[in-house]
């Protein structure tokens, strides 16, 4: 029952938090901040029970089904394993940042902006954990809309643009999974007489279609759109760029996640010997997108654009180390997932408290700010350092990984993929150079960050540094999930390298 009441206190969080708005916009942002706390208690009732009963092997540690219209098979399932626990924690944490980022940026429609950020919450802990495919695509839809209300309403400049732009990419990659999650139950359905949308029986019953790689490719095309991967990742520089602070912290950190999230829990496991023939291809992109990101990442003078572009850079591992098969490479990616929407998350936040104050993204307008702001300029370099992949700090642990479990499986990607680690060295401490050092531009003097925005560094910051020292936990959480994945794929690679 915990997953279901992290649903319920999110989303009850949200619509209270609209309601108590027309008389307190302080009352919205306290209330919202209460419940994600709550949602808090309860995964680490969850961590507990998980602790306490977990074993070696795959296994859910917690399990809730009601059938929900079962004329068609579908139900109202919730599960969650070793690998959505830390999913769900890092879902938490980052809606608590993101909200006390915006704390003082949104005065316009407060509650009904705190809504949305509820909203968005709520479909993604759904998707985390549904395990009905017609839920989950519900929970997959249920994240577009208040992210697009977010960008268009509260975004900047051009938000509309970006707005229409992200929904269109989003909804378009949706429509294909759509219609795997609908070739898939007739298939099953014809196959073995029940018509379900249940994955874990698809799971006990793998598809062996002559369409499964079409199936396949419905699900997968959903994933990498939110991931994103090059070329179809067109869509995000430009929601960046214009989303407010919560909604970059919210689409760097948790909704790109979701597509990692999907092939490792969707593509893999369903479809072993369909993603085995892709996987090369997709390793190869995942490599492209690591090289374009960062390359395209120095070339930029908005803030928030190179910020955007060192995500597509970043996510080029996670997709390079999936896709690998080993297990090195899989644990790695983990590890960069959290460690990304930690660090990535923070900078948004940086870049937000920047434009609040100056309101400029353009780097050229920038300059000498550690002079006036040097607990900004601290946590930004400490930031950096992380995203260049400093050791001793999260992301060094996670690209590690994966270049070393790579190099197991493919040598040369491995060392094209490592070109990366320069190349986030250049754009992250260029970032550095141009907004804090240098001459003061035009002697601007700025606020530096105060207790509520430093308390939430001071998390973030301890969150990279916990990954970089003792990633264990987070390790030996995913390990039994990994493997079940890794089992059944790197079998079917086997049997295709041997036929060959």
């Amino acid at each position: 029952m915990i997953l279901l009441f992290l649903l319920i206190i999110t989303l009850a969080g949200g619509i209270i938090s609209w309601i108590v708005s027309f008389r307190s916009k302080v009352a919205c942002r306290w209330l919202s901040t209460f419940a994600l706390i709550a949602d808090l208690v309860l995964l680490f009732l969850l961590t507990i029970k998980y602790a306490s009963a977990y074993s070696s092997t795959e296994q859910w540690i917690e399990l809730v089904k009601w059938n929900w219209i079962p004329q068609l098979g579908i139900a109202f399932e919730l599960g969650a394993d070793g690998l959505s626990l830390l999913f769900l924690w890092l879902t938490v944490l980052l809606g608590i940042f993101s909200i006390a980022a915006s704390w003082d940026e949104i005065q316009e429609r407060a509650g009904f902006f705190h809504f949305n950020i509820m909203l968005i919450l709520a479909g993604i802990i759904g998707v985390f954990t549904a395990l009905d495919l017609f839920l989950f695509y519900f929970f997959w839809e249920l994240m577009l809309v208040p992210m697009y209300f977010l960008i268009s309403i509260w975004g900047h400049e051009n938000r509309v643009y970006a707005a229409i732009k992200f929904f269109i990419f989003t909804q378009a990659g949706g429509l294909f999974m759509l219609i795997s999650i609908a070739g898939i139950y007739i298939i099953h359905g014809r196959t073995t007489g029940q018509y379900t949308f249940d994955y874990i029986q698809f799971l006990n019953a793998p598809l062996t279609s002559s369409f499964s790689i079409w199936l396949m490719l419905g699900f997968f095309l959903a994933f990498a759109v939110k991931l994103p991967m090059v070329p179809i990742h067109t869509w995000l520089p430009d929601a960046h760029t214009e989303a407010p602070t919560a909604g970059s912290v919210i689409l760097a950190g948790l909704l790109l996640k979701t597509g990692a999230y999907g092939i490792l829990r969707f593509v893999l496991p369903l479809f072993p010997k369909a993603a085995s023939e892709i996987a090369l291809i997709a390793m190869i992109l995942g490599v492209i997108g690591i090289l374009y990101g960062a390359i395209l990442a120095f070339a930029q003078r908005d803030v928030k654009r190179l910020v955007a572009y060192t995500s597509i850079s970043h996510l080029g591992f996670v997709l390079l180390a999936i896709f690998s098969g080993n297990m090195l490479a899989l644990q790695g990616a983990i590890i960069i997932i959290l460690a990304h929407g930690f660090s990535t998350g923070g900078l948004f936040i940086i870049v937000g408290a920047l434009q609040e104050r100056i309101h400029t993204r353009d780097m050229n307008q920038m300059g000498g700010l550690w002079a006036v702001a040097p607990r900004m300029g601290g946590v930004s370099l400490f930031l950096a350092l992380a995203s260049l992949g400093l050791p001793g700090l999260g992301n060094f642990v996670g690209e590690f990984l994966v270049l070393m479990g790579t190099y197991q499986v493919n040598p040369v990607l491995s060392a094209i993929a490592s070109i990366g680690f320069i190349l986030s060295s250049i754009y992250s401490l260029w970032f550095i150079y141009k907004v804090f050092h240098g001459p003061l531009v035009q002697n601007r003097q700025i606020t530096d960050l105060g207790l509520r925005e430093m308390t939430v560094m001071v998390f973030v910051m301890a969150a990279i540094v916990w990954l970089g020292i003792y990633p264990g936990p987070m390790l030996d959480s995913a390990k039994p999930a990994l493997k079940g994945i890794q089992s059944k794929f790197i079998s079917m690679i086997e049997k295709i390298n041997d036929a060959q």
